[in-house]
């Protein structure tokens, strides 16, 4: 094993020229803790908002951004239930831009035989955010209606696949045309071209004015109102991200009204005793589908990890289709 590793730094904030690989020590692991050779690392939006400086690390993680990867075990400390050499997929806190990461042995998930590294390093911070937020929080069961806003992105192509595949219809949202059709052949039952229809009236439109039982909202913004308004009675809208701002006007009468809940959650500085919990639903409900080749990850890209910049482009442009990922050479 060698004593240091090529990362991707961040070289100041701002656009993707200041991601800039260079080598440093390899992680040195707490107790509970494993090394990761990593195999591919995902890239996420909040990568992104780390390196416009608006996102920082939580206390103790790198500095250098990547929340989730799929590797080999290369070194254990006080860990039982795994051993060298095993494949596994981790959540981090950051640090998955590397050749080498530390992860805390509760975010750990093993690899299914059927799954490659690029597959299962597209997996952790989706489906760990989305389980959280739509099974857990937002109580999704079969027979409820789910409105997915961004249906095409990573998050939204494992959310409205997770839904379908526990019994719910899925109706998304998205912006082109092709974005739709993708979700469409994805199992959705239903996709809103937001640049060309009114979600609100397609919502109402499609279950005969009952709207949305859950909304997963990655938006904000103006759209916080019209969640309310597409929500049926009873309605749980979660936010998890606003890229149209975090400021909103909001109907309270009709909050009131249909009973709403409206709650909104981060996954990143959580501790690994939630991550774990987190994990351990993933490994009792969906491991059994990975099991058998169902729900694995769009994967839109394959970037080398020398291309993390490119890869950062790609991702802002707007026009993946599920997830992008980075491979280390």
């Amino acid at each position: 094993m060698p004593d240091t590793m090529r990362i991707i730094a961040l070289k100041g904030t701002g656009g993707p020229e200041v991601l800039r690989a260079e080598r440093v020590p390899l992680p040195r692991l707490r107790a509970g803790q494993v090394l990761l050779r990593v195999r591919a690392a995902g890239v996420n939006r909040p990568d992104i908002l780390q390196r416009q400086g608006v996102y920082p690390p939580p206390p103790g993680a790198p500095a250098w951004p990547g929340l989730e990867v799929a590797g080999d075990i290369a070194a254990l400390a006080g860990v039982e239930g795994f051993a060298v050499g095993d494949r596994v997929m981790a959540l981090l806190p950051g640090g998955g831009y590397a050749e080498y990461a530390a992860a805390d042995a509760e975010c750990l998930l093993p690899l299914p035989a059927n799954m490659d590294y690029v597959q299962a390093a597209a997996i952790p911070e989706t489906f760990f955010t989305v389980w959280s937020n739509v099974f857990d929080r937002a109580r999704l069961k079969k027979g409820d209606v789910l409105l997915v806003h961004g249906g095409s992105s990573g998050i939204g192509t494992v959310a409205l696949r997770l839904a379908r595949a526990f019994g719910a219809q899925v109706i998304v949202t998205a912006g082109s045309a092709e974005k739709c059709r993708a979700c469409l052949k994805l199992g959705a039952d239903c996709a809103v071209n937001y640049r060309e229809q009114d979600f609100v009236a397609e919502m109402h439109n499609f279950n005969n004015g009952r709207g949305a039982d859950v909304i997963l909202d990655m938006v904000g913004g103006d759209y916080s109102e019209k969640n309310y308004q597409a929500a049926a009675a009873e309605g749980r809208i979660v936010q998890i991200a606003f890229l149209r701002g975090p400021k909103a006007v909001i109907d309270l009468n009709l909050l009131m009204r249909k009973r709403l809940v409206h709650t909104g959650s981060t996954l990143r500085a959580r501790d690994k005793t939630f991550k774990g919990a987190i994990a351990a639903a993933l490994k009792r409900h969906v491991w059994p589908l990975w099991q058998k080749g169902e729900l694995l990850p769009v994967i839109d890209k394959v970037f080398p990890l020398s291309e993390a910049a490119a890869a950062h482009k790609y991702l802002e442009a707007g026009e993946h289709i599920g997830k992008i990922v980075l491979k280390p050479a």
